[in-house]
């Protein structure tokens, strides 16, 4: 059997594989269904797509040739053991036609269920509203084409059919859908728009963040500058590709990490000398970031739709403190 370790800092299982000389050769996938036991081939499959496994540092694809002495980085995600419910969850609805549906999501709402979350998510609400959804997304996450952040709110779009479901998907596989976020940053920014070009992966002090890697997978954002405060900058953020919390991994590396993240502010929300912003930053309960725009093709009539919506109040009520204390 090849060498492994393992480690449990979560609810998630990490497992660290050596190929072998007689496995040289091998599929990723076949090879991790043979040496992990109680996992389908089907899931390990989903979890390399996810992005979970790692080949000497660098995500694969299921097809990947393996080579002798590769190692391979595995966190094991499980599937929800429970079934799945539909719940009657309220949504913002945004637009709805036949083939789609565009939702305006708060922050707090998980969008589809994962380890130790089976219920109260976005996608149990979808289902108990919409009667017909995609399954491309698995039976957990019905409609589900994209995801975002549990504490960023905005904009999502769901699939009802199979054709939408794989249509949209293209797209966003193409790097054709448009993203924009707004961030509120520490510190002031100096250049009017700027670009991130950094790669992405698990950070491996600590596997239950992420972090600029230069083996990791390629990711791009684009940052302007929509206004500037005392200690504070108020950024639009463009996403070209969808890497997992790409705008606050990317800003963090950028040393303006964003306004109420604790995974990655590196303790700057502590650092707020002004009683009224630093009660009010507390009082938020989640990172200043959201999805305010978002565009793409329709997946049947193949027209452009774009889409935005507002700050959500608590954003905006620190918005409103920042520009008082500026005039």
């Amino acid at each position: 059997m090849d060498t492994r370790q393992q480690e449990s800092p979560s609810d998630n299982e990490f497992v660290t594989l050596r190929v072998n000389e007689a496995d040289t050769g091998s599929r990723l996938d076949t090879y991790l269904a043979t040496n992990i036991e109680g996992w389908s081939r089907a899931r390990l499959q989903q979890l390399i797509e996810d992005a979970e496994v790692l080949v000497n540092g660098r995500s694969a694809k299921s097809s990947q040739k393996l080579h002798e002495n590769d190692e391979i980085e595995v966190e094991l995600v499980s599937s929800p053991t429970v079934a799945f419910a539909s719940e009657d969850i309220p949504l913002a609805i945004v637009y709805e036609d036949s083939d789609l549906i565009v939702v305006n999501k708060p922050a707090g709402l998980v969008v589809h269920p994962a380890a130790g979350i089976h219920s109260g998510t976005l996608a149990n609400g979808l289902a108990f509203h919409f009667q017909h959804l995609s399954s491309q997304g698995g039976t957990i996450r019905p409609g589900i084409v994209h995801r975002l952040d549990k504490d960023t709110s905005g904009l999502l779009v769901a699939a009802k059919t199979e054709l939408a479901h794989e249509k949209l998907g293209d797209q966003f596989r193409a790097r054709e859908v448009f993203k924009s976020y707004v961030a509120l940053v520490h510190g002031v920014v100096e250049n009017d728009s700027g670009r991130i070009d950094q790669s992405i992966a698990r950070d491996p002090r600590n596997r239950t963040r992420m972090a600029v890697i230069r083996a990791g997978r390629s990711a791009l954002s684009l940052y302007t500058t929509r206004r500037r405060y005392d200690r504070f900058t108020l950024l639009d953020v463009e996403l070209k590709t969808g890497r997992t919390h790409q705008i606050r991994v990317h800003l963090s590396w950028l040393k303006h990490p964003v306004v109420g993240d604790e995974v990655y502010g590196g303790g700057r929300d502590k650092t707020v000398l002004d009683p009224k912003l630093k009660a009010q930053i507390r009082k938020l309960g989640r990172h200043f970031l959201h999805a305010e725009q978002l565009g793409f093709r329709h997946p049947g009539t193949d027209k452009p739709m774009m889409f935005q919506v507002p700050l959500p109040v608590e954003l905006g009520g620190l918005v409103a403190i920042l520009e008082s204390e500026a005039k």
